[in-house]
């Protein structure tokens, strides 16, 4: 093997998407931003704020204070329905998931329970809403833990069942920081499966490949050069990402050399899926469809977008053989916990899968096969 064949070989491939400006900007932008829209968007996720549409019935004392208590719980900001519209008709106009409404005689039902003592007084409050929300639930959910306290407020007892919370870390994480690992780890994965399947189908659907075999470089040093040029794309694109991270968002991570191993990991592991793929895909349109077929259930199914936790249990069962999966985890529990241990676990795995599909795609490259 020859590290000159080798650097002219990369030097090649560098100069080609350096003067592809629009690819260029795409495979850097792209992922960024990803890290913008979602940073942006949970920015405030651990101090939620639900826009709450109140139809007070009663218009009296208590109830007011009632709906006061609701905004200062922290988690609503109030917007009153006028009493004399219709809450389902007034959903449906104006494009709103949930009216609670405050019936009348709210305030008798309070002060006999309050100052008669009448404790089988009770009042029942009626939330209209839309099932079609994907926030309703969540909405009626907090909701319920802020008329839990209101009544054991006005119940006079104290609680028997304190809360007390204790995290794992020692510090408080955004949850950009949580997602930025997992960005990575798309990112390079898509550079890496794509980049190959697109160049290598394209070398050979132009005979490019079928006349390397009459040069003197060999498959060894083709390869080498090939993971040598993702490696190098995935580290700008890991850099750049970093960056705008840190600078918008003023994130907090541990950058060790746990960072390079799941990048490097990463690419071998993508870089052979690509290799294999082009040997059984001979159209380049053909390939990158069987390149998004694998990609896109990776992409939402391994973690990188959303915790596994929230899927059912086969699909969770299914995200644990994928091996976007441990790069993600490994990612994590270098980046945000500092775990070492799980992080060379997770690179054991990964490494494994790695060596298994780099080289079946080593033995699946054949020079002769290129049209």
């Amino acid at each position: 093997m020859s590290p000159r064949v080798v650097g002219a070989t990369l030097f090649v491939k560098l100069m080609s998407v350096y003067r592809e400006k629009t690819t260029m900007f795409f495979t850097l932008a792209f992922p960024i931003i990803l890290i913008l829209v979602f940073g942006t968007i949970f920015m405030g996720k651990d101090n939620v704020n639900f826009q709450l549409y109140v139809q007070d019935l009663d218009q009296s004392n208590s109830s007011t204070k009632s709906v006061e208590a609701l905004g200062e719980s922290g988690k609503f900001k109030i917007i009153m329905v006028d009493p004399a519209a219709n809450a389902t008709q007034y959903i449906r106009d104006n494009k709103v998931d949930l009216v609670l409404v405050i019936p009348k005689g709210f305030e008798v039902s309070v002060i006999q329970r309050t100052i008669l003592k009448d404790y089988k007084a009770s009042v029942s409050i009626t939330y209209i809403y839309d099932p079609s929300s994907s926030t309703v639930s969540t909405k009626m959910e907090i909701l319920n833990g802020v008329l839990a306290g209101i009544n054991l407020e006005m119940s006079g007892m104290p609680p028997f069942i304190r809360s007390v919370e204790q995290s794992i870390l020692t510090k408080k994480y955004q949850f950009i920081e949580f997602f930025i690992p997992g960005i990575i780890a798309m990112a390079v994965m898509t550079l890496s499966l794509f980049g190959t399947v697109n160049l290598n189908t394209e070398l050979r659907q132009k005979g490019i490949i079928r006349k390397l075999s009459t040069t003197p470089i060999t498959r060894t040093e083709w390869v080498l050069s090939d993971i040598l040029y993702q490696f190098i794309l995935a580290v700008i694109s890991t850099i750049a990402m970093l960056l705008v991270s840190y600078a918008v968002f003023d994130v907090s991570l541990h950058l060790n050399a746990w960072l390079p191993v799941f990048i490097l990991l990463n690419v071998f592991a993508f870089v052979g899926i690509g290799m294999i793929l082009t040997r059984f895909v001979k159209e380049a349109q053909s390939a990158a469809a069987a390149a998004n077929a694998i990609s896109f259930p990776m992409m939402f199914l391994s973690g990188s977008f959303f915790p596994i936790e929230l899927m059912p249990g086969f699909l969770q069962t299914l995200a644990r053989t994928l091996p976007l999966y441990y790069v993600n985890e490994g990612l994590r529990a270098s980046m945000i916990f500092d775990d070492n241990l799980a992080a060379l676990h997770d690179s054991a795995v990964i490494g494994v899968f790695a060596a298994v599909v780099f080289v079946l795609g080593i033995i699946a490259t054949k020079w002769e096969e290129g049209r």
